[in-house]
């Protein structure tokens, strides 16, 4: 191995996309081509899209970018690990086409796994944006030092996220252990994130360097949130089998937290009797580790506080002003 592919491997930015050439599509593939590190592929994985994706791609004119069209649309899961298996880099990043990434990501991340080369995964801190790209939180990456059972309950415990923008796969291990798939892709992100964890380890990087989109006004059907369901008891059961250890702390943390991720999923339901039945079908699922009126109660508070907070601030600015 040359002194060169030590220092600067070879890094591909996988970017499926849908019919997002009038949304965000620009401003992703602007963070990804605005990188400050510069051995980088970007493959563009168009899924068939009936708008200008193709014009807009074709027009970058970038050596870096290589774009391939689907004469026909696939399932998404099935798109990126098209993008994995066209990767060419030692490392992955697969950036949905509503996320963003900092200039110096990349850069940030090769930096820290200099000398790591078998490392499974590398991950930074990571914001959450809205459709306008105001940040709505932000979390650094506190899990240094952690072990996976502690990484697991961090998790768990909603003390750091498992965002796909904010992490990059040792590209041959993601290939090895089958890339992104779950029972119905919908955890197959942090599935794959956390076996190569276990496996292979980690380098983590408590500064925030990606964004993460989070959409409003989403609605979903009841047998949707019932593949959440299964998902999440699949992704808990590997999870206690990759940390056999602390495995009884892990499935009580995991029921408590897969039952509220549900019941946020269940508020969406459009239909108020879907919507009761299925509020009970997670109570039961989870083994009654967290009910429903605790959730609605904790909702409810927080919502509370988010407003006073807002109220305080905007005193505060009055205060200033009347200054």
């Amino acid at each position: 191995m040359s002194g060169r592919k030590q220092l600067d491997p070879l890094v591909t930015i996988g970017i499926p996309t849908y019919n997002h050439a009038d949304a965000y599509l620009r401003e992703t593939l602007r963070s990804a081509l605005g990188q400050t590190y510069d051995n980088l592929e970007i493959i563009i994985a168009d899924n068939c899209s009936s708008d200008g994706t193709e014009a807009l791609v074709r027009g970058l004119e970038s050596p870096r970018v290589r774009y391939f069209r689907h004469p026909r649309n696939i399932p998404a899961n099935d798109n990126f690990n098209f993008c994995l298996q066209q990767a060419k880099g030692e490392y992955f990043l697969l950036l949905h086409d509503d996320d963003t990434i900092d200039p110096d990501f990349v850069e940030t991340c090769m930096q820290a796994a200099v000398g790591q080369p078998e490392i499974g995964i590398i991950r930074t801190g990571t914001r959450i944006i809205d459709g306008h790209g105001k940040v709505i939180s932000e979390l650094v990456n506190n899990t240094a030092g952690q072990s996976t059972e502690e990484l697991f309950l961090t998790w768990l415990r909603s003390r750091t996220w498992m965002f796909l923008c904010g992490t990059i796969f040792n590209t041959a291990r993601l290939k090895e252990t089958g890339g992104f798939n779950s029972k119905h892709q919908l955890f197959q992100d942090v599935l794959a994130e956390f076996t190569l964890a276990a496996r292979y380890g980690r380098v983590d990087i408590p500064a925030v360097k990606a964004g993460f989109r989070k959409h409003a006004g989403q609605r979903t059907a009841a047998a949707r949130v019932d593949q959440w369901c299964e998902d999440s008891l699949m992704l808990l059961r590997t999870m206690c089998d990759m940390a056999p250890v602390r495995r009884n702390e892990i499935w009580a943390a995991g029921l408590k937290h897969f039952a509220k991720h549900n019941y946020d999923l269940a508020a969406m339901i459009g239909n108020p009797v879907e919507r009761y039945r299925m509020f009970l079908s997670i109570y039961k699922t989870f083994e009654k580790a967290h009910s429903p009126m605790r959730f609605f109660y904790e909702r409810a508070r927080g919502a509370f506080f988010k407003r006073l907070g807002r109220v305080k601030r905007s005193l505060q600015g009055k205060t200033r002003v009347t200054r």
